[in-house]
């Protein structure tokens, strides 16, 4: 086996747990691979006991070991360590941040004198290109390592706080839309969270916090603190002008970014929570090709986050784009944390968010009953107790299939007359087929009702008396409602607020079904007006769009002349 279990450090559950993997995620390469490996790095020596790397650092060097050993630990939350592998003759160091740049989760000390090869991650990046099966045995094992992490966290990032509370729910999902481990104290149950109030000398008001390694505390953070404490966030030059710049990471971006990236662009994607975008929401899609099984927004998401970087693609996430410059060319993208980026080409992916409810006591619930998604999160809230889903595509049929395996019931509310017109087939027959979910058509919500927190529901369906039900956790999936503000009449849009593209802009012919009304600027996905929502539907636009941009790009080189001069439109 690749890792050691005879370690006395080695007392953690990640620990434990991780010594356990079979050797996918630890691997040991062959001689011929390790020589096919030598031309990308260079070869270096460590004594014993030196680090090869630390927890937060970034732009960490990839190491193939020659000979000796080096021990990897993650933080036990305690101000210590962990032991979660040791690396020996042939086999390698790293982790997914590896690929990205990112603060690293873990450390690497040596625990001899060391001999290895050692590649930047540029090079690292060149070698799982131009060596595939080497590429694919190191990506398997960086994910494994990741996907490890993730289900065994012990020690790291803990949030402490109500698991009740938006705040809390918001701090799990940005950390798990963008794959970093962490474990929750719930201090409404959970004895050690409590303990860690005091601890930390944290009231009740000043909840949620993050406690970083122990020793570091962020009290109500948000995303872009996070991010920040966290090493999640890309440094980025400002002098830089990408080929590409892509704003949004749900299916559509993320296929434009893999498609772009993988033909030699230079790609930068833009994401203001994590991938996924709307799709995250989605607990399982099983109706996407290649997926017999299914698979949930968010694993599709990470997937597809991880094949865009194998090809050199950058992710700027916890910076949502604040305003698009379509007036000069380049173009540039100014972000809520104050940067610009640069890109010779805009691929607008922003998606749409579902609607709120139009209840005057909904906004009073907003992050106290009232959810958008209904991932693993969501889910442990509604445990024996009565939830309702309001929508009828398959989001929300998607959500009470999901829900239903752990609410006492699910009742699911539309406005038609039915699901067969709005929805997939096949989950309107398990949804009609399962005896914990109750379809309400042609039903509406009348009002919402609680104190600190929503307690019950009140609807109406058509021609009969108004209902109550003693509901504490509402899934609102209705509409769309397209993430276009940011645009500041950049680009023209149709009546409800959705990109025209192609000949829709005024009967102009574009010569890209993706072209808005600004040249060298396209929009893909269910920002796109008259676009499918659909995932599969998103992905084919992304990938598809990447032509067109090569046509533009072809005839509108940057130069010190062309720089600042005016776009056509």
């Amino acid at each position: 086996m690749a890792h050691s279990g005879d370690s006395s450090t080695a007392n953690s559950p990640i620990s434990a747990a991780l010594r356990e993997i079979p050797g996918e995620a630890f691997p040991r390469l062959t001689p011929d691979m390790v020589a096919r490996i030598a031309p990308f790095g260079r070869k270096d020596r460590f004594d014993s006991g030196e680090y090869l790397y630390e927890v937060g650092d970034r732009e960490v060097d990839f190491f193939v070991i020659l000979n000796g050993s080096v021990d990897v630990f993650e933080s036990d939350g305690h101000g210590g360590h962990a032991l979660v592998a040791t690396h020996r003759q042939n086999q390698f160091t790293g982790e997914l941040h590896h690929l990205n740049g990112r603060a690293v989760l873990v450390c690497a000390q040596t625990t001899a004198s060391t001999s290895v090869i050692r590649l930047s991650r540029a090079s690292l990046l060149r070698l799982v290109n131009a060596e595939p099966d080497i590429g694919e045995i190191v990506l398997r094992a960086l994910i494994l390592r990741r996907a490890r992490l993730l289900d065994y966290a012990e020690g790291g990032t803990v949030i402490v706080g109500s698991c009740r509370s938006g705040n809390t729910v918001r701090i799990q999902t940005f950390l798990e839309m963008n794959g970093y481990p962490y474990r929750c104290l719930d201090t409404d149950v959970d004895d050690d969270a409590r303990a860690a109030m005091e601890s930390f000398h944290a009231d009740a008001d000043s909840l949620p916090i993050v406690v970083l390694n122990g020793l570091r505390v962020l009290i109500q953070p948000t995303n872009h603190d996070l991010a920040e404490a966290l090493g999640i966030t890309e440094r980025l030059n400002s002098s830089h002008v990408y080929d590409v710049v892509v704003v949004g990471a749900g299916p559509s971006g993320l296929a434009a970014a893999v498609y772009a990236a993988s033909e030699g662009l230079d790609t930068l994607v833009i994401e203001a929570v994590g991938p996924g975008g709307q799709a995250s929401a989605s607990s399982r899609i099983e109706n996407y090709l290649g997926f017999p099984m299914g698979i949930s927004g968010q694993d599709l998401a990470r997937r597809a986050q991880i094949q865009a970087q194998k090809f050199g693609a950058r992710f700027v996430v916890a910076d949502a784009a604040l305003r698009l410059d379509c007036t000069c060319y380049p173009f540039g993208v100014h972000l809520e944390g104050g940067n610009v980026v640069f890109g010779r080409s805009v691929v607008v992916a922003t998606g749409a968010r579902y609607r709120r409810l139009d209840t005057p006591e909904s906004q009073r619930f907003e992050g106290k009953g009232i959810h958008y998604a209904a991932t693993s999160i969501e889910a442990q809230l509604c445990a024996g107790t009565q939830v309702a889903v309001v929508g009828g595509g398959n989001s929300a049929g998607q959500a009470a299939i999901f829900l239903s395996a752990q609410a006492r019931h699910v009742h699911l509310l539309v406005r038609g007359a039915g699901l067969s017109d709005t929805m997939s087939d096949y989950l309107v027959g398990r949804i009609t087929m399962s005896p914990r979910i109750t379809l309400h058509t042609r039903s509406e919500i009348t009002s919402l009702l609680g104190e600190d927190h929503l307690s019950s529901v009140r609807w109406q369906q058509r021609g009969k008396e108004e209902c109550e039900q003693a509901i504490s956790n509402l899934f609102l999936m209705i509409g769309a409602v397209p993430n276009t503000d940011w645009l500041d009449g950049c680009v023209q849009l149709d009546s409800r607020g959705f990109i025209l593209t192609g000949n829709d802009n005024n009967g102009v012919p574009k010569g890209s079904p993706y072209a808005t009304s600004v040249s060298g600027i396209f929009a893909v996905g269910d920002v796109r007006s008259q676009s499918v929502k659909r995932v599969a539907s998103s992905v084919g636009e992304g990938s598809v769009v990447v032509h067109s941009i090569h046509g533009w790009l072809a005839s509108n080189v940057v130069t010190r002349k062309t720089a600042d001069r005016p776009v056509g439109v």
